[in-house]
């Protein structure tokens, strides 16, 4: 039961109490109309992967997520770890139509990415994008997406908290994440959370669970972290997977520095492909950490070390350098085979 209880109706006249009511929450009628007006800019995200199984062959793994549509020129935003792998990737709109889409920028560390459809579809409608900064622990809200693969289902509840995180490899970003009691299951990744006026706060990205369902405790990334790193922002997609090294695994793989990025695999196309970088071909148990090894690791990006220690300071670096999202080729050193070598990187947004 809430706060309403500790009011007393001997004293305070009836329509004080419907007043508090009517004010306290959302009624069934508000979400009903609140969901047909912003169904439509949902979407479902149907993905293909290639991933090694057992006898390290590469097969075929299908996925599946949610979207928004947030733009007339076919912007999707989702949850990084939906696309950031997938080397199909296909939006279903409300009314059955599938188009292909890809993947232009990603910002995993922060679980966010923007697709770009091939064309726009013959039925649909652009969600607004709210300011998360404006939200308050203890708004309604709603989450659409498709659990289970269960299409457009709704989930309600209410911010419950709102958590700041600086990451390693975040640098200067600090990643920010509405909590909530609203479901969120498998399939509801990269769906859009919605406040009552029907604009975008958040992007649901994770839970914290012991049973693997949901069990109140789901994350969301917000509005404003998202336009700040793949809307207004330019955090291109690579087409990598990989792993920041500490001193004692780049000492095991004879890395000439303390750390760098051990490619574990590409997405076939993508800038990293193009660019010839390898990725792994066998899987390896090292203490705790489970490997893809046999790729290549990439040690600096334009004069960066992605060392650990060194990881925190990329971002502060190039924002020194006001026009490095803006550049289209950067050169990686790369160590393959014992050797050094330098690949370009090429962008064509």
């Amino acid at each position: 039961m809430n706060k309403m209880n500790s009011f007393s109706t001997a004293k305070k006249p009836i329509h004080y109490i419907v007043l508090f009511l009517t004010m306290g929450s959302a009624n069934g009628q508000d979400i009903a109309s609140l969901y047909k007006q912003v169904n439509t800019s949902v979407v479902t995200i149907l993905t293909e992967s290639k991933v090694l199984n057992e006898k390290y062959q590469k097969v075929i793994d299908d996925g599946i997520g949610s979207g928004v549509l947030i733009s007339k020129k076919g912007e999707i935003l989702t949850a990084a770890h939906v696309v950031n792998d997938a080397e199909k990737v296909t939006v279903k709109f409300t009314n059955g139509e599938e188009i292909p889409a890809k993947v232009i920028r990603s910002a995993p560390v922060a679980d966010i990415a923007l697709l770009k459809l091939s064309w726009m579809p013959k039925d649909y409608e652009v969600a607004e994008i709210g300011d998360s900064d404006k939200v308050l622990v203890g708004e309604q809200i709603i989450i659409l997406g498709a659990p289970y693969g269960l299409e457009h289902s709704l989930s309600a509840g209410y911010i419950s908290g709102r958590q700041k995180q600086k990451t390693r490899t975040s640098g200067f970003v600090i990643n920010e994440y509405f909590q909530t009691d609203a479901s969120i299951n498998q399939g509801n990744s990269g769906g859009p959370m919605f406040n009552l006026q029907g604009e975008v706060i958040g992007i649901s990205s994770y839970i914290i669970t012991e049973s693997g369902g949901f069990q109140g405790l789901g994350f969301a990334a917000t509005s404003n972290l998202a336009k700040k790193l793949v809307v207004n922002g330019n955090r291109r997609w690579t087409g990598i997977s990989g792993l920041i090294l500490d001193k004692e695994l780049a000492w095991m793989l004879n890395a000439p520095i303390n750390g760098g990025l051990l490619v574990e695999s590409i997405v076939r196309f993508s800038p990293a492909y193009f660019a010839g970088i390898k990725g792994g071909f066998e899987t390896s148990t090292i203490g705790e950490e489970q490997l893809i090894l046999g790729g290549d690791i990439i040690l600096s990006v334009n004069g960066f070390p992605l060392t650990k220690e060194a990881f925190e300071n990329v971002d502060s670096a190039i924002v020194k350098e006001s026009d490095f999202y803006k550049k289209k080729e950067f050169v990686l050193q790369v160590l393959r085979g014992g050797k050094t070598e330098e690949l370009t990187i090429k962008f064509k947004h």
